[in-house]
């Protein structure tokens, strides 16, 4: 299938090369300390003054609705995370007075800071995927996009647009495939085409004009000036970025799926803390 295809040819890439975004010539900074962490597109600096638009208390992502009512602890018992203990400093850090993205009902919440240009992202993607699915009922993903470059910046507006239309999932990996396997989407080092973004989602029962509309309304900018704040807060200097419950965010792990494992084990202090 085109999504495994992707992830062949990106797979040929080195790993651990870090993926810059410098497409628009802002500042740009050092990705996350731990020399075995995997890839992450570098961040410029945003600024300091930009404040977080006010949001509903316990308001989550559409994204998230349709399979997100009651949030039960986990009904059955749950398998302990693999491997060793992540080691404070080295494999995660934690956030000064963290704080969920989008709390809801109690649960666990992991947020994958992220943006559809970034190769890493893409390579990350199907790790991503496939651990959701393996979760339990107290554990909520959260897909967090950011804008660390002009480039970047539709896509992020079009997420949540996408989201208002209850597109995300349907259309998530094909954004990846569209960019970075058919190259049929501007991506890295190219200019920024938000109608050419719009037309995409049009394949999926939108209006191109109204979506791109959409795209540039307040409460879109609201909600991509937010997801910047988080991952500001956040210490988030590259993607793809975990964060887990606001208050851990991972730092080590030799693979994607180490990354993940460190993650596991961040649900299950946050689990035992309750």
């Amino acid at each position: 299938m085109k999504y495994r295809a992707l992830l062949t040819m990106l797979v040929l890439l080195p790993l651990m090369t870090a993926c810059t975004g410098k497409n628009d010539g802002s500042e740009n900074v050092s990705t996350p300390s731990a020399e075995t962490a995997p890839a992450a597109d570098s961040a410029p600096a945003a600024p300091a003054d930009t404040a977080a638009p006010a949001t509903a208390a316990g308001e989550a992502p559409a994204q998230d609705a349709a399979t997100d009512g009651a949030a039960p602890a986990a009904s059955a018992p749950v398998a302990p995370p693999e491997g060793p203990a992540p080691v404070l400093g080295k494999d995660y850090v934690e956030i000064p007075n963290g704080q969920p993205y989008a709390p809801l009902n109690g649960k666990i919440e992991v947020v994958e800071v992220f943006g559809y240009v970034c190769p890493a992202c893409a390579r990350f993607a199907p790790d991503v995927a496939a651990w959701k699915k393996k979760q339990p009922a107290d554990v909520r993903l959260t897909y967090v996009p950011v804008a660390f470059a002009a480039t970047w910046m539709p896509y992020a507006k079009a997420f949540y647009a996408a989201e208002s239309k209850g597109l995300v999932e349907k259309t998530h990996d094909a954004v990846f495939t569209k960019i970075h396997l058919e190259r049929s989407l501007p991506g890295e080092g190219q200019a920024p085409d938000p109608a050419k973004v719009a037309a995409f989602y049009a394949g999926y029962g939108v209006d191109a004009k109204e979506f791109q509309a959409l795209m540039n309304s307040f409460g879109v900018d609201a909600q991509v000036n937010r997801a910047k704040q988080f991952a500001m807060k956040s210490g988030v200097e590259g993607t793809p970025s975990i964060v887990v419950n606001g208050k851990y965010r991972v730092t080590g792990g030799n693979s994607y799926a180490d990354v993940l494992r460190i993650a596991d084990h961040l649900i299950a202090m946050e689990r035992a803390a309750k």
